[in-house]
């Protein structure tokens, strides 16, 4: 490009220059003659070293890694490190497990050819790489409304498949994609890359005896760093430990067969006899045998940071034509020391950070985990029967300070919901009370136990459910918008919904001293807002606001966290001549009996809840009105039938009309038709509430 301009600084100081020179395009010689112009027309001449063009910038797709080197790969490699941590911590994400999947995702691509191969990803949160080789290079709004997913996402690219970012259903999903081209006959792949800890969940074994039971070309890749957000643990890591630790089978058995085969006739026999026995040898050398038992050809352990051992491994096991284990060793947070020397996570899930010391960029105040984790210690120190259940993440739901305090009565089940809730039930069976911290869209893997091994044994045990409700940037499938409509079905089931901090401690306590019968907690992500106090008590729900009539208008019930909100809501409406109470049921399940003569008075019930609207708490609310004989309007406001994409939960909760001045307008027109006033205008006119 002749004549191009360039900026420089420093180079003489106290001086403002322009770099100036002569390119043939196409022509990348090592060093250029480099003009400087200086004020006052004079100028420099001399060689300089070309700035080498970062080779991130020029993969637009898979297939433009084919022509690069080792080296260049290698390169590549540290390019993608520095630009994750560069991205990833201007906006916060999954920087960890990416780290740690650099030169896995370049082999997987230059071995298999995606879109036409599916590259299947469990969990997704490891996908950043895969996004980068893919055409996806503009992370500046990734998670946020408009940006690209923290998962893999079909509507972003043909190379992603699986959205779901439930962990241990990768295999299930290579099994039927493997089945489908069989069928169909399609001459592709299907890649299938798993953490650790993701295979210790049961979905994971049960796909492993289906696939082992064909011979379609499936490639399984282990990803194993040991972790899946804390340490992976139980019988499955100690066997992979182990792998970890033993020199390949495979080199053994070679070495042996060359030196028997030229052994003069005892020789070929006896290597036969010993390949006959390889099983038996080789559990003793390196013990995968169970992954063979179960007729997977395994190969590995495989250095998850070699591009060229991973690409041979890859490569043989694409070959191989049935499936495959290709078991790599990885290692979460390479490359970037402040994360490799967080001993929680590794950085598995980090906020928007400092970029050089990885300390946050801000702190907030005390968020709900905290106040359930510190609450937890309390009530471990009162009570020795208290015990904690957490599947693979102590950390992220608040769990750490009472292991630590009290490291004898915590179990981490790893990514095993269901064996976490029938292990629950054992525990009350046997005289103590457990509390099973979890992600509310995680309690619906386990709905089954909580059903018919918890609450028809009528079994002590309490579930807290963090996350619940919209959680915005992670997406559809880690909003926790579920919780309170398939739990209304569990007989016997207790469910409080705590709207301040205050409240999780108080009803924390109160769920853990029921002995009979499943007692669920739930609360919202982030930050903890100031205490909302009660000014009454109608039975066992608080009145956050008295209507100041004896003949009101509106019965609101506020579920959970979105007191604020309602209290505003009634503020709105107040402005609009419309008197409203305002209650927190506390517990929404049972619906309490004072709910029915309360409604009663009021000429509406309005119910606000951060829950799917289909059976939920309104539902609930409804039916015992019906129940009662009430015949009183109800309209319930809550989250709509459907998957959301990711946002911030401010944005999520103003696109599906779960903010003040939304439900203020939809109430105050409710209103107006009941009074015979059926303009538009008093709705229309409701604004938000003003401090």
């Amino acid at each position: 490009m002749p004549g191009t301009v360039v900026s420089w600084e420093r180079w003489i100081v106290g001086t403002a220059v322009r770099v100036t020179y002569d390119a043939r395009a196409g022509v990348r010689p090592p060093r250029r003659n480099i003009r400087l112009d200086k004020p006052g027309n004079s100028s420099i001449s001399f060689y300089c070293k070309e700035a080498r063009v970062p080779l991130l910038t020029r993969i637009r797709g898979p297939r433009d890694l084919d022509r690069l080197s080792l080296e260049e790969l290698d390169q590549l490699a540290g390019e993608i490190r520095t630009f994750l941590v560069d991205a990833v911590s201007k906006t916060g994400g999954h920087l960890g497990p990416n780290l740690g999947v650099v030169e896995l995702t370049l082999a997987l691509h230059r071995v298999f050819e995606s879109p036409k191969d599916k590259v299947l990803w469990d969990t997704g949160h490891q996908s950043y790489v895969h996004k980068l080789l893919t055409g996806r290079q503009d992370f500046s709004r990734l998670k946020m409304k408009g940006g690209l997913s923290g998962y893999p996402s079909q509507a972003e690219s043909e190379h992603d498949v699986i959205e779901n970012s439930h962990a241990s259903t990768v295999l299930g999903w290579a099994d039927g994609i493997a089945k489908a081209n069989q069928i169909l006959d399609r001459d592709s792949h299907v890649v299938a890359v798993i953490g650790d800890g993701a295979l210790t969940g049961g979905m994971a074994w049960e796909a492993l005896n289906n696939i082992a039971d064909g011979d379609r070309p499936l490639v399984i890749v282990v990803n194993d760093n040991e972790r899946s957000y804390a340490p992976t643990i139980g019988g499955l890591a100690n066997h992979l430990a182990t792998l970890r630790t033993t020199d390949g089978y495979e080199r053994f058995l070679a070495r042996g067969k060359d030196l028997l085969e030229r052994t003069p006739v005892v020789g070929k026999p006896l290597y036969e006899t010993l390949h006959g026995a390889k099983k038996g040898l080789k559990d003793f050398i390196a013990p995968q045998g169970m992954f063979e038992d179960l007729g997977l050809k395994y190969v590995g352990p495989i250095d998850g940071h070699d591009i060229e051992a991973l690409e041979s491994a890859l490569a043989r096991a694409k070959r191989f034509g049935g499936p495959v284990i290709v078991h790599c060793l990885t290692e979460k947070g390479r490359g970037y020391q402040p994360a490799l020397q967080d001993e929680a996570d590794r950085f598995h899930a980090v906020g928007k950070i400092h970029p050089d010391t990885g300390l946050p960029i801000a702190t907030s105040g005390a968020d709900w985990t905290s106040v359930f984790g510190d609450e937890m210690v309390r009530l471990g120190e009162e009570r020795t029967d208290i015990v904690a259940i957490t599947a693979a993440m102590l950390q992220p739901v608040g769990l750490d300070k009472f292991a630590k305090a009290f490291p004898d009565r915590v179990y981490d089940v790893g990514i095993a919901e269901q064996h976490g809730a029938v292990s629950a039930a054992g525990l009350a069976h046997g005289g103590v009370h457990p509390v099973f911290a979890v992600y509310a869209t995680f309690l619906n893997r386990a709905f089954d136990q909580v059903l018919m091994d918890v609450a028809l044994h009528k079994c002590g045990v309490t579930f807290v459910l963090d996350r619940a409700g919209v959680t915005g940037t992670d997406g559809a499938s880690h909003n926790g918008m579920w919780d309170m409509s398939i739990l209304q079905v569990v007989p016997g089931l207790r469910l409080a919904a705590p709207r301040d901090a205050d409240q999780v401690r108080a009803q924390l306590r109160e769920a853990v001293a029921v002995d009979d019968a499943p007692t669920v907690v739930r609360f919202s992500k982030g930050a903890v807002g100031p205490a909302v106090p009660a000014v009454g008590r109608v039975g066992g729900m608080d009145v956050l606001r008295e209507s100041g009539t004896d003949t009101p208008d509106v019965l609101l019930v506020s579920v959970g966290a979105l007191a604020p909100m309602c209290l505003e809501i009634a503020t709105l409406l107040d402005r609009q001549g419309i008197t409203t109470t305002v209650v927190d049921p506390r517990w929404v399940k049972p619906v309490d009996e004072a709910m029915a003569p309360l409604a009663e008075r009021h000429r509406v019930v309005v119910t606000v809840e951060d829950n799917s609207r289909v059976g939920g708490v309104g539902s609930a609310v409804a039916q015992a009105l019906r129940d009662a004989g009430v015949d009183v309007p109800l309209r319930d406001f809550g989250i709509p039938p459907r998957f959301l994409d990711h946002a911030s939960r401010a944005e999520v909760m103003a696109e599906i009309g779960l903010t003040a001045p939304d439900i203020a307008r939809q109430v105050t027109g409710l209103v107006s038709r009941l009074d015979g006033r059926y303009g538009s205008a008093a709705a229309e006119s409701v604004e938000p509430a003003r401090d």
